[in-house]
């Protein structure tokens, strides 16, 4: 791996606290904003890998309901009041 030389303008304090910050971690300012470079690209890579699996499953849904694929609303709402039923059910009878 080559390595290159990465320089920024930071204010004095910030600086010495942050070295005597790594200090007291046994590490060095080099050592920790390598670290947070390379978090913050896995984050971003991790970010951008769920932005396309998102974008993915919305595709395929707005495909299926294209094509037709849908459940009507008053059949949800009937399975989801059963179910609403059913764990009201369960939860007087332990109660009691």
């Amino acid at each position: 791996m080559s390595k290159a030389t990465f320089t920024f303008r930071v204010d004095e304090t910030l600086k010495s606290e942050f070295s005597a910050a790594a200090k007291n971690c046994d590490r060095n300012a080099a050592q920790l904003l390598r670290d947070f470079m390379r978090n913050f690209v896995r984050q971003q890579q991790e970010a951008a890998e769920h932005d396309d699996w998102f974008r993915r499953q919305v595709r395929t849904a707005l495909d299926s309901a294209n094509a037709g694929h849908l459940i009507p609303a008053v059949e949800v709402e009937a399975k989801f009041s059963a179910k609403r039923a059913a764990t009201r059910r369960r939860l007087e009878s332990s109660v009691e």
